[in-house]
């Protein structure tokens, strides 16, 4: 069963024989899966109000455990965004009252950002459709092949630096 890269791979074979595009067939379509989950989160998360981002945030805190906060620095590299970035989305959960700062007792130079109950709440009431909706985005993945492609991805992840 061919797809829309197999297309392109084909065309290259034609056009450059002398190249083996293999690697292009791979990260093509990483990439377009990438887009395709990505619209399909965004879809799910604005039905229940949320950008995307918001709930990544938001889940963050909730995993952490109590009391559900974090620096700005944990927070940025779970997210892998800027200091500037994640300065801005604090401050929109935090005018949402979905989180809030609140002083670090260890260090008083540093503040750290707490879901708040009404944030915990949100998470806790969408985290089951949200695994729900992931699982039906796998649906066409055998049983038998899931733990072979995280396995795959968890590798290729670690070879790149992201640990």
């Amino acid at each position: 069963m061919s797809d829309a890269v197999d297309e392109i791979l084909d065309q290259w074979r034609t056009e450059r024989p002398d190249i083996d595009p293999w690697p292009m067939g791979i990260v093509g379509r990483i990439s377009r899966l990438a887009r395709v989950l990505d619209r399909e989160l965004k879809e799910f998360f604005a039905a229940h109000g949320l950008e995307r981002w918001e709930f990544d945030v938001l889940a963050t805190l909730r995993r952490s455990g109590p009391p559900y906060e974090l620096t700005a620095g944990a927070l940025i590299q779970t997210a892998m965004v800027t200091s500037g970035a994640i300065t801005n989305r604090i401050d929109r959960l935090t005018a949402r009252g979905l989180a809030e700062r609140v002083p670090d007792e260890q260090d008083r130079r540093s503040v750290r950002v707490r879901l708040t109950d009404e944030g915990r709440t949100l998470v806790d009431d969408i985290l089951e459709a949200h695994v729900a909706n992931e699982v039906r985005l796998l649906s066409a993945l055998p049983a038998d092949q899931r733990d072979h492609l995280a396995d795959a991805l968890r590798g290729l992840l670690r070879s790149l630096g992201d640990t």
